[in-house]
């Protein structure tokens, strides 16, 4: 017998570690630890565009291709009154031209059916076991993904992994080009200066660090014949991850983004990297082309229209506000002054909540 590969030992270990769990059936589901590696993607021609190209990408075999929208979510107040935001643009914008949108799924991986069942098409999954997240609930997004792949009827070939706090500001075109998914590059991944973690996981024998993306896994438009391969490694890799401390207290909030990185470079798949695909106010002035608005960020300005990040302002929105029930109707607009894509935000966030029935019936 040969030797074995890093990712098979990576996954042996693993498999090893779960089955203290009683877990690890769950999540292999009789695949063939062999086979992740092996899957076709080896020889797929990856390209990564520069940031001259990321807005001139022409007419390729994807335009035209359907993709499924799914985002995970938990059943308190503060997911849900996101994802109808969410899933009202969702509806308004999915038939407009330009758009490529096909269904529509929130993974609900709070194990049990809530009051949105009937507004928003939902899939029901399985939380992780008590206490393997540790805490950090967004470890349970990869786990509900490979749950969703494994047991849902998908009719589209491709998928858009978002988030409750995404807004469809534009129709969103399939930017996948062929066999290369597309994602959103973030400022503050850097596998390349977290070298030694990241060697945990992704050996010198798979290759340079700078294969690895500097990504999370939303948003991302993907194969999904390419996602059912990622999914359970991403999976293996962000609870692996949880597990060793020095990688934990590095990445922290980001840890499960890292992972899913890593996992598409242990399968040699590289993205399309967009700046495009999205904006994140208040840092991003204006709105132009781009096609989803991620509110992560407060927004905190003064009456003179000053931002004042990281000081409450005389003028703010910040999801956060509202941990415990959705905004209130009719949130205010922001000064004279405060750049378009917070101006832009709050109008869609109001237009929403105008037009959702019942929209404070989760308010506590």
């Amino acid at each position: 017998m040969g030797k074995a590969s890093p990712l098979l030992l990576l996954l042996l270990v693993l498999g090893f570690f779960f089955a203290t769990y009683n877990f690890v059936t769950m999540i292999v589901h009789n695949r063939g630890l062999g086979a992740w590696e092996s899957d076709g993607l080896d020889g797929m021609p990856l390209r990564r565009l520069s940031d001259s190209e990321n807005g001139n990408v022409g007419t390729t075999e994807s335009s035209n291709l359907l993709f499924h929208v799914a985002l995970t979510a938990t059943d308190s107040p503060y997911s849900k009154w996101q994802c109808r935001i969410m899933h009202y643009w969702y509806k308004k914008v999915k038939d407009m031209p330009g758009s490529s949108m096909g269904g529509f799924t929130r993974i609900l991986h709070s194990g049990s059916p809530d009051n949105l069942m009937d507004e928003i098409p939902t899939f029901v999954v399985d939380p992780l076991p008590d206490g393997l997240d540790r805490g950090y609930v967004v470890l349970n997004r990869p786990w509900a993904f490979v749950q969703w792949l494994e047991k849902a009827t998908i009719d589209e070939e491709y998928i858009l992994m978002a988030e409750p706090d995404h807004v469809f500001v534009n129709p969103l075109p399939n930017l996948a080009q062929g066999g290369n998914p597309v994602a959103f590059p973030f400022f503050y991944i850097k596998p390349a200066q977290n070298e030694k973690i990241i060697r945990k996981f992704y050996p010198e024998e798979k290759g340079p660090v700078t294969d690895i993306d500097p990504i999370g896994n939303s948003p991302v438009i993907i194969k999904k014949s390419m996602l059912e391969k990622i999914a359970p490694t991403w999976m293996n890799v962000s609870l692996s991850m949880k597990d060793d401390r020095e990688t934990d207290k590095a990445f922290g909030w980001v840890l499960e983004m890292y992972a899913y990185a890593v996992a598409s470079a242990l399968h040699r798949v590289q993205h399309i990297l967009r700046k495009d695909f999205m904006l994140q106010p208040p840092w991003d002035l204006e709105v132009g082309k781009k096609f989803i608005i991620h509110y992560t960020y407060g927004c905190d300005y003064s009456l003179k229209g000053e931002l004042t990040y990281g000081k409450i302002g005389e003028w703010r929105f910040d999801k956060r506000s509202y941990l415990r029930g959705p905004p209130p109707r009719n949130l205010s607009l922001p000064p004279p002054g405060v750049p378009e894509s917070v101006v832009t935000l709050v109008k869609m966030v109001n237009e929403a909540t105008a037009n959702i029935p019942g929209w404070d019936d989760d308010r506590v």
